[in-house]
């Protein structure tokens, strides 16, 4: 399903993502027509889109367009909101932007998801605060990831300190914290929600070196909620503990808001 401004979407206004791919966008997992963070989406949309096109986005708008498209469906799925201009040209990027909203849906996976191994890379994504639509280089990080028998790719910056996974958020439990690695990061929904309700959470340093002092890592992101990761290159980590279940609780606590 696709739907451009409210109405089915021609397949030449999509033209620009696939020649251009200049945009913004967030994922968000709806259950029974509510999301958790709702509201932290939207923002998100509001904020990339005044620095992706110097335009201002109307949430309201938004917000209807998502309920157009979902129309009452029931059940568990992914919306995706993706903004940009399906006017703009190659050669001229600078020109005014009138940024459209493109809501697609498409299936939500096993929840909870199984856990995974990860391989680092050193990569940073462009504009690392903003969504944006740019994806090659966490999909080149990705792909040689599963070809060496990982499942995804870690980023780490020249130093080995840890940023953040390809499309999510990496957290680290000491045995008393959770810990989100202090670096330009996208700020996940997901992970601002975890750090609102779970109260032993700091953000700091943490360097592959410190990877074998954890006692578990995870990921967040809105598809997969809290995702145990088993292993960081080789080192070995659990698939099972009690914090992941912690987690998990607070957050599928967290009141959802309807759409």
């Amino acid at each position: 399903m696709a739907e451009l401004d409210g109405a089915p979407v021609a397949p030449e206004a999509l033209q620009a993502l696939g020649l251009i791919n200049y945009g913004h966008f967030t994922s968000m997992r709806v259950d029974d027509q509510h999301v958790r963070g709702l509201s932290h989406h939207l923002d998100r949309l509001v904020r990339d889109c005044r620095e992706v096109f110097d335009a201002d986005l109307n949430r309201d708008k938004v917000r209807e367009y998502i309920r157009r498209a979902i129309r009452d469906k029931p059940g568990s799925f992914v919306v995706r909101v993706t903004v940009f201009d399906p006017d703009l040209e190659l050669g001229r990027p600078g020109a005014t932007a009138e940024p459209r909203i493109l809501v697609t849906t498409r299936p939500a996976g096993a929840w909870p998801p199984p856990p995974m191994r990860v391989q680092s890379a050193s990569y940073r994504r462009d504009l690392p605060h903003v969504k944006h639509i740019g994806l090659f280089g966490q999909l080149w990080c990705r792909r040689n990831a599963q070809l060496n028998g990982f499942d995804d790719a870690l980023f780490i910056d020249s130093s080995s300190f840890v940023t953040e996974g390809a499309t999510w958020n990496i957290g680290f439990y000491d045995g008393d914290r959770v810990i989100w690695p202090s670096a330009d990061v996208l700020p996940g929904v997901t992970m601002r929600l975890i750090t609102q309700v779970h109260e032993q959470t700091i953000t700091a340093p943490v360097n592959l070196r410190d990877v074998p002092s954890m006692e578990a890592a995870f990921a967040t992101n809105t598809t997969v909620g809290v995702r145990p990761i088993t292993a960081i290159d080789n080192v070995q980590l659990p698939a099972e503990h009690p914090i992941f279940e912690t987690l998990r609780k607070e957050y599928e606590e967290i009141p959802p808001e309807r759409i």
